[in-house]
């Protein structure tokens, strides 16, 4: 997993693309693995009967990525190996950050927000080919809580899937802004942002949505941040997830890392589903 030294592109702000636009990373190595989307955040995904994508579609002029049919995943095997190329460890969102206990999501788990608004576990869709985690951490220390992270990638059977998928995120605060993630912790005031390749001067992922909220544990006192930024790349979505803790503030650095983490992924989608020149 490419844990470069992207520039940070700021804060995560009311427009998320304008934090991605601009960004760019150089790729490291290979990542870790896992299985649903994570970060005590998840997705219902689009259904099975999906209308296909024929092949592979060019991005809009000036993102830098043309998806090679010859090496897009079809199997879930293959998409296992994608995905765990991808999938951003702690090394991507900074020195200060360790593997979790446990890093990796259950293979083959998914969640899905039910009509309660609370995260619950799933039956991975059929559009879905695979779908890692990997949660990482700052540890409590010197006064400070927990921050913790989260890192998702989800590899589509075809764009249209993925497509779905950004567009139900966005549903899913409108529906339920106020979100139970697991016993003691919730997220209230939850909203969303979705802001495609062209808009709200994003010029750099074909389509970008972006949640905040502010994150309740029972484990400390006070309201803290929640950010939850995701984005397309042809047929893989890649995500990333900041709990906010005692002791941090939106703007103390988190979010540039979480931002660095997201487009860490992004680039590696590219640099293994591309065109080769």
């Amino acid at each position: 997993m490419r844990r470069r030294l992207l520039r940070a592109c700021g804060a995560v702000t009311a427009g998320a693309a304008l934090l991605l636009a601009g960004c760019s990373a150089e790729d490291g190595g290979a990542g870790g693995n896992g299985g649903a989307k994570g970060g005590g955040k998840g997705g219902t995904s689009q259904s099975a009967s999906a209308p296909p994508t024929a092949s592979p579609t060019p991005s809009p002029a000036g993102i830098d990525f043309t998806p090679d049919p010859s090496r897009v995943p079809k199997t879930t095997a293959d998409a296992d190996r994608l995905a765990r190329e991808i999938v951003a460890g702690p090394d991507a969102w900074g020195p200060d950050y360790v593997k979790r206990t446990p890093y990796l999501s259950a293979p083959g788990s998914w969640p899905v927000l039910d009509a309660k608004c609370t995260w619950e576990g799933g039956e991975r869709p059929r559009s879905v080919l695979s779908s890692v985690t990997a949660y990482s951490e700052i540890p409590a220390a010197g006064g400070k809580g927990p921050l913790r992270v989260a890192a998702t990638v989800t590899v589509h059977r075809t764009e249209s899937d993925a497509d779905w998928e950004m567009a139900e995120t966005l549903e899913e605060a409108l529906r339920c802004p106020d979100q139970r993630l697991r016993d003691g912790e919730r997220i209230i005031g939850l909203t969303s942002l979705g802001t495609p390749y062209g808009t709200g001067g994003n010029t750099s992922t074909i389509d970008t949505v972006l949640e905040r909220g502010d994150y309740l544990n029972v484990a400390f006192k006070g309201r803290h941040y929640y950010t939850w930024l995701q984005s397309r790349v042809g047929q893989v979505t890649v995500a990333t997830v900041v709990k906010g803790a005692p002791g941090y503030t939106e703007e103390a650095g988190a979010n540039d890392a979480q931002v660095r983490a997201n487009v860490i992924m992004q680039d590696r989608v590219k640099k293994q589903l591309g065109a080769q020149s």
